[in-house]
């Protein structure tokens, strides 16, 4: 979450605009921007609203792309992966 809050920032900070005006923008409140920035809490619902207006929308496609195993190796790793953390 930290590495999509940072992302975001820098965007809309490359866009010269405040967190007000994302918030007056977007519809997602003020409150929820800057919870979001300092605690990276926010719900999917903002985060999507947000993305729309940071034209970074497209990233959202990307989040649950299957993977394409080449091996069964690969396949047992990851879900051994999964398990510790």
């Amino acid at each position: 979450m930290e590495g999509i809050r940072d992302r975001m920032r820098i965007r809309r900070k490359w866009l010269h605009w405040s967190q007000k005006e994302l918030a007056r923008r977007s519809g997602v409140s003020y409150g929820s921007i800057k919870r979001f920035e300092d605690k990276c809490e926010i719900s999917l619902h903002s985060l999507v609203k947000i993305a729309f207006y940071l034209d970074s929308l497209d990233s959202f496609d990307k989040l649950f792309v299957p993977k394409n195993y080449s091996s069964i190796d690969e396949v047992i790793y990851e879900k051994k992966h999964r398990r510790q953390n």
